[in-house]
């Protein structure tokens, strides 16, 4: 991976020359390639996809359609299987109100974790709530980790649907995901991925993975934001029933009777987010052209220095020092993160500050809020080193009051 080289594809760096950019766990950067694929579609196409019988709208369907195998493609799924959505969050939800809402019943169980984003446990808490059911959290190890063992420990022959993070967007940590799900699928249990901090960082197979669902966002893997992919198995999406329903995603409609169109199509009402898919269609060109093994190698690379440098300096507290990706939890003793942020934010330092709309895991650490520095393939060694910098300096301005 050249840096360099990789860094002048990214326009922001041309308009902010000083930027740090640490918070890529909430979204990334986007390259030049992908906004200007966008940027065709609007200037030369600009009209609906699938409807119109003429040249521009049968380009902008190839082109909206092509990104659909690009993904399918990165993912190793079949084409029919990827469904786009708004996002991950999105995605995470129609699972739960499509397939959850069908198939779960009063004395069930779901198994969930204290790891997880909002996005990935609350759907399934509002599952559970109406349909009388029992959500259950895979004890934690004290690091904050999710094993097998402890996974064992909550599975029950009532056990439905397991919904879990691959990784953590507070922690880093990797799930062993592969392994429970050989043990869910034993027991005829369904799972359901948040892959939103995984998807972007390596490189997945859904067919070797065996998930039954897997959910990402457009806008944490180079990709704009307002689009997201949710992968099912073909033969769960052909049992699924929609959630929207209109334009587009109708087949036949009659006063007394209704029917759709096959899946991913019967999941997409209304005029997609056409711009978007093309756009991350494109962005999975890149990561695959790059290589998704050698991006999350140089992250971890990157994140293993900031915290041997973060760990040198007095009263900065990791909660994460042996984080498996480019995550990093930490705090100054006695400083509130939104307080050291402003430290940050001068010093050009783009860093999260918060819960992270994971508040559970927040909660497990004993805090009210932590700060997360995430780094991505375009982060150097230098931006290691303002981070330790601003973190020295945020410390001993605080602490001379």
């Amino acid at each position: 991976m050249n840096i360099t080289n990789i860094k002048k594809e990214f326009p922001v760096f041309d308009a902010h020359k000083d930027l740090c950019y640490l918070d890529s766990a909430a979204s990334s950067l986007k390259p030049r390639r992908v906004i200007e694929k966008m940027d065709y579609y609007y200037n030369n196409l600009s009209c609906n996809v699938h409807r119109g019988v003429y040249g521009l709208s049968y380009q902008a369907t190839d082109m909206y359609e092509e990104a659909r195998n690009l993904v399918a493609n990165f993912i190793g799924s079949e084409f029919e299987e990827v469904v786009f959505t708004r996002g991950a969050s999105a995605s995470l939800n129609l699972v739960a109100l499509s397939y959850g809402m069908d198939n779960i019943n009063e004395g069930d169980e779901v198994i969930t974790s204290e790891l997880e984003h909002h996005s990935s446990h609350m759907p399934w808490f509002n599952v559970c709530k109406k349909k009388h059911a029992t959500l259950k959290y895979i004890p934690l190890t004290k690091e904050g980790r999710i094993t097998v063992e402890n996974f064992m420990k909550v599975l029950t022959d009532k056990t439905k649907v397991v919904a879990l993070t691959y990784v953590s967007n507070v922690m880093g940590y990797i799930t062993p995901i592969k392994e429970i799900i050989e043990i869910c699928h034993q027991r005829g249990i369904i799972v359901s991925v948040d892959g939103a901090q995984a998807v972007p960082h390596m490189k997945i197979n859904v067919k070797e993975l065996d998930c039954d669902f897997l959910s990402f966002s457009g806008h944490k893997m180079l990709g704009p934001s307002g689009v997201g992919v949710l992968y099912g198995k073909k033969k769960l999406l052909d049992k699924m029933n929609p959630v929207e329903f209109g334009g587009d995603m109708a087949d036949v409609v009659e006063k007394d009777s209704q029917t759709y169109k096959d899946a991913p199509y019967k999941f997409e009402t209304g005029t997609p987010m056409i711009a978007e898919v093309i756009g991350l269609g494109e962005a999975c060109r890149i990561l695959d052209e790059i290589g998704l093994d050698e991006i999350g190698s140089y992250e971890n690379m990157l994140a293993k220095k900031a915290i041997e440098l973060l760990s040198q300096i007095e009263d900065v507290e990791i909660y994460n020092k042996n984080t498996d990706t480019g995550v990093i939890a930490f705090n100054i003793k006695g400083v509130h993160p939104h307080d050291a942020a402003s430290i940050y934010d001068k010093n050009h330092v783009c860093i999260r500050a918060g819960h992270h709309c994971a508040q559970l895991i927040t909660s497990f650490l004993g805090q009210i809020s932590t700060t997360r520095a995430s780094f991505y393939l375009y982060n150097t060694m230098d931006d290691v080193y303002k981070l330790v910098d601003s973190v020295k300096e945020a410390r001993d301005f605080f602490k001379s009051f």
